[in-house]
């Protein structure tokens, strides 16, 4: 008998790193995670990795996927189209301490990003990760597992509970706070059904599917950025999110940081389709 049971409530993919996501009702899984999710990134003059933590107003770049590729749009901008088949000459950039080779999507992208960003002094690319060589989760975390990403800040899906958010939100409430949706905190998969934060005590996660089962190792507790305090109708922070979380969401296990939901790896169930409300079995890790 599974300790705990439930139903997926929501997909999410943030298909360019940092910038706006997509509610799904289904969507195929692969090794690397949802489809789609963050293979493409923003990087600046030097082939680094830029996001919402420098550029706030990324939170305002909106996604879409099409049959014929991804849509970034952007208040007072027209969309523009970035084709699945665009082919850019290979670069190396950087996301956070791995260095990999992706494809450059073009000048007119580029153009783009470049007016809305509006960064002085700095310009500039979207890439797509090319594939030439894996980006590998942190084998400390998976126990030796390869796990590989796209661009991603480490893992392949991030789990969060509906709990979590709605536990966030009374408190938020009880201080005279706006409430927050989920998608402050970019999860992959939202989980209802459970206690708030009882995915930290989940080991792996079962979903069937029409064509079997999927099944997800919870590996890590996701430490929590400034990214989640940033207001997604303003692109200003503090909100008040990071306040409240402080005061009881440090985990004695990550030296203290402030964690919600926790990041996953594909243990079973790549090529496999998820659909919102799916039941779920799940076990505790001891």
């Amino acid at each position: 008998m599974s300790d705990c049971v439930g139903v997926l409530s929501l997909l999410f993919v943030y298909p360019v790193k940092s910038c706006a996501g997509i509610a799904l009702e289904s969507t195929r899984i692969a090794g690397t995670g949802l489809a789609h999710d963050r293979a493409w990134m923003i990087v600046d003059q030097t082939g680094r990795f830029v996001t919402q933590r420098q550029i706030p107003h990324m939170c305002w770049i909106g996604t879409a996927l099409t049959d014929r590729g991804l849509v970034m749009s952007a208040p007072g901008f027209e969309p523009v189209d970035v084709p699945f088949d665009r082919d850019g000459p290979l670069r190396q950039v950087t996301v956070w301490n791995d260095t990999v080779l992706a494809a450059d999507m073009g000048d007119a992208v580029a153009t783009w990003l470049d007016a809305f960003l509006a960064v002085p002094g700095r310009q500039f690319r979207l890439v797509r990760f090319a594939g030439h060589s894996p980006r590998l989760s942190d084998p400390d975390w998976t126990h030796g597992v390869s796990a590989p990403n796209f661009f991603s800040d480490g893992f392949p899906v991030l789990v969060i509970t509906q709990g979590a958010i709605d536990e966030l939100n009374r408190r938020l409430r009880g201080q005279g706070l706006d409430p927050v949706g989920v998608q402050r905190f970019r999860p992959n998969i939202v989980l209802s059904g459970l206690a708030p934060h009882e995915e930290d005590q989940i080991g792996r996660l079962v979903i069937p599917t029409g064509s079997g089962a999927v099944a997800l190792d919870l590996v890590k507790p996701c430490t929590r950025c400034s990214i989640p305090d940033i207001n997604p109708n303003t692109a200003m922070a503090p909100t008040g999110v990071a306040a409240t979380l402080a005061g009881y969401r440090g985990l004695a296990r990550m030296g203290g940081a402030i964690c919600v939901g926790m990041n996953a790896i594909v243990r079973e169930g790549a090529g496999r389709t998820l659909h919102t409300g799916l039941p779920f079995t799940a076990d505790y890790a001891f």
